[in-house]
């Protein structure tokens, strides 16, 4: 991969392009709070080749979310299920928008 590469890839949202320690200075916490989001489940890090944790945009704004709940007292096991469950909820609303519009569309009385 050449310099050039990998510099288009920070525009990615799932490019692994931080640190451990990066990520955990970004979102200002600890190392051991992501490793507690990740032993719950909510992010798996990629791995460097050296094995070292590696995180996207995308991880550390799910990151940064469970750390707004677990600021505001809730546990860090729960604040991880809430978020799994938003996420399972906003994706089964994204794939039931189709059908939802096409119910309204075929019978609009029913809408009202």
């Amino acid at each position: 991969m050449t310099a050039d590469d990998t510099f288009g890839r920070l525009d990615d949202d799932d490019y692994p392009a931080y640190t451990m320690g990066r990520a955990a200075e970004m979102l200002g916490t600890t190392q051991g709070f992501l490793r507690a989001i990740g032993e719950a489940r909510l992010i798996t890090p990629l791995r460097s080749a050296g094995g070292h944790r590696r995180y996207s945009r995308y991880q550390l704004r799910i990151a940064a979310r469970a750390r707004e709940l677990v600021d505001h007292g809730t546990p860090i096991e729960a604040a991880c299920r809430v978020i799994i469950l938003e996420d399972q909820l906003e994706e089964a609303q994204r794939l039931n928008a189709p059908y939802h519009r096409a119910t309204e569309s075929a019978n609009p009385t029913a809408a009202a």
